[in-house]
């Protein structure tokens, strides 16, 4: 946390590597998330973009009394609903593959497995768990930075993550059983 405000400092100071950095720590992460809602990889890139140009033009508006991770996810989220409501549809696209960074090829087999399934089961959650299950248990934003990012009260919050853990617990579980026996 205190490294993404010591980055975003030197940015508002002209460094652009900083902002860069930022992009780059970030990126991948804003585009699964707004994939979450719209499930279209190519518009996600794009809103996720959009996302980073917004930082650009509006580098003044950041309070770095919140932290800069959870300013991006609500920027994503404002942005992703703003394409929702102009376009009034959801298109449907099944590719994962942007989220693997690059390993030795055993690993990038066995961690895609792993990975496609945590996030099948996520998915399988109902909206708005599957979001704050990411969030939280993914992305490791605090409670309080979810509330502000989805607009919501601590205690819906404390409650959904609940909830949809222990579905989630069920998902995989059944999953485990499935595929032993």
């Amino acid at each position: 946390m205190e490294e993404d405000k010591k980055l975003y400092r030197r940015f508002l100071n002209g460094d652009n590597e900083s902002f860069e950095h930022i992009m780059n720590k970030y990126m991948e992460k804003i585009i699964y998330f707004i994939y979450k809602f719209i499930k279209s990889m190519d518009v996600a890139e794009d809103l996720a973009q959009d996302v980073f140009v917004y930082i650009l033009m509006n580098k003044e508006k950041y309070d770095s009394k919140y932290s800069l991770k959870a300013y991006l996810y609500t920027i994503a989220k404002s942005k992703t609903l703003n394409y929702i409501k102009r376009e009034n549809k959801i298109t449907y696209l099944k590719d994962n593959d942007y989220l693997f960074n690059e390993e030795e090829i055993e690993d990038i087999i066995f961690d895609k497995e792993q990975s496609q399934n945590l996030k099948i089961a996520i998915d399988n959650l109902p909206e708005p768990q599957n979001q704050i299950i990411y969030l939280a248990d993914i992305e490791e934003l605090s409670y309080k930075e979810i509330c502000n990012t989805l607009n919501m009260s601590l205690s819906q919050v404390k409650t959904l993550i609940y909830r949809g853990r222990r579905k989630l617990k069920k998902i995989l579980m059944k999953e485990v059983n499935n595929y032993n026996g």
